[in-house]
């Protein structure tokens, strides 16, 4: 429970966090500047990675409610968030920790995407069973699928708007 609800509140912090740890590893193990320069370029887009499986994590609502993140969430934002710090942190296999990186976000967008679509049609189901059930429970006729009676429309009656004059208007070829 401590971890998930600690990821929860991480993964938020991660979206500034990660991105500039790099530029701090790379600096402090001594990578060229034409490497620091090629962060400029990754280290943004990463930032807006992480910022958008952030957000859909957060659209689940059992995720709201409850302030904790799921455990497959946390498999996969622990395993993308590892990538992340040992590609900023050795200056060998860099490109190995990059391709891992990339494919550890991909897995952990798409993990996210199928755990809110889930979630989803599950509270769907929910709502449209008890939506039947309570229909079922208002009594005969009033179930779906089941014939409605005609309501009884409401009939003012005759409008009486006491003493009018009529003008008969005719047309001039009619005078004659």
């Amino acid at each position: 429970m401590i971890i998930r609800r600690a990821f929860y509140y991480w993964r938020f912090a991660a979206i500034f966090v990660l991105p500039a740890w790099p530029f701090v590893g790379w600096g402090l193990f001594g990578e060229s500047g034409w490497s620091l320069f090629g962060l400029f370029i990754a280290m943004p887009i990463l930032a807006i990675a992480l910022a958008a499986t952030a957000f859909l994590i957060s659209a689940r609502a059992s995720v709201r409610t409850t302030k904790l993140v799921s455990w497959t969430d946390v498999g996969l934002l622990a395993l993308w968030h590892v990538t992340i710090i040992c590609f900023g942190s050795f200056s060998s296999g860099v490109a190995l920790w990059a391709v891992l990186g990339v494919v550890a976000g991909l897995a952990t967008f798409w993990g996210v995407i199928a755990q809110l679509i889930s979630e989803t049609a599950r509270r769907a189901r929910e709502t449209m069973a008890e939506f039947e059930r309570m229909a079922a429970a208002a009594g005969p006729g009033t179930a779906p699928g089941s014939a409605i009676p005609p309501q009884p429309r409401f009939d003012p009656g005759p409008i009486d708007g006491g003493e009018f004059i009529v003008i008969e208007e005719s047309k001039p070829d009619e005078r004659r």
